[in-house]
């Protein structure tokens, strides 16, 4: 807590806040907050501690060395409740996205009728889109019907979630890119309020677009690769 106390600069204690943060916090950047990440590696016992201090700088260190292997589902829904901004939303979707309880958390909370809940259920989901092998097509295919029926009602940052969850099916599952398109296609542009933000909600259209080149691209260094090991 000291060594964040030092690092905070007002800069960053204003861009936090902006992002509606509240305090106590210090101003911690990112770049500091690796660094001490680097140095704890993983740490569930240093991040529950952390995160009891109530502080926001504190409980974003607390989601990088957490052992999400270790955390309970439980554990996980009280982090949640506390996770009233975008940035800790974020933060805390990212460890329930690397946990065994990843596909439960996004059933259940991206279901909730709460802003902060539905939206880190559907960050998850994106997390889970992105991870091949622990979900298949078939479990995340419906989702995207469940999109476009939903989201323009949804709450404001639940749209922005489903926005990222429908960008990153379309993305890594090239067997449902097709159909995410169409979603997205059918939903059209998605507002959000960001606030005095400079954050925006990406054009999913365009998005998966980028990034299916982009894996295009890609592909044939992975086959060059491949056939060297062989050799």
């Amino acid at each position: 807590m000291k060594r964040m106390e030092g690092a905070g600069k007002e800069a960053y204690r204003k861009t936090w806040l902006r992002h509606g943060v509240q305090p106590p916090l210090f101003g911690v950047s990112y770049a500091d907050l690796y660094k001490l990440q680097k140095e704890i590696g993983a740490d569930q016992a240093l991040a529950s501690q952390l995160w009891k201090t109530g502080n926001h700088d504190a409980r974003v260190l607390a989601t990088l060395v957490a052992d999400p292997a270790v955390m309970t589902a439980k554990e996980l829904d009280a982090w949640l409740a506390n996770a009233t901004n975008r940035i800790m939303n974020d933060a805390v979707a990212c460890v329930a996205g690397r946990s065994p309880h990843a596909a439960k958390k996004a059933e259940a909370w991206r279901k909730a009728k709460g802003e902060w809940t539905s939206s880190a259920g559907w960050s998850v989901v994106a997390q889970l889109a992105a991870a091949t092998e622990m979900v298949p097509d078939a479990q995340l295919e419906p989702l995207l019907a469940e999109i476009r029926d939903d989201i323009a009602a949804a709450p404001n940052y639940a749209r922005h979630a489903m926005n990222g969850a429908l960008i990153a099916i379309g993305g890594h599952r090239p067997a449902l890119r097709a159909k995410a398109v169409a979603t997205a296609r059918a939903v059209g542009k998605v507002d959000v309020d960001h606030g005095g933000t400079s954050c925006q909600t990406p054009d999913a259209v365009g998005y998966i677009a980028k990034m299916a080149a982009r894996a295009t691209k890609r592909a044939p260094a992975r086959k060059g690769r491949a056939a060297t090991r062989s050799r």
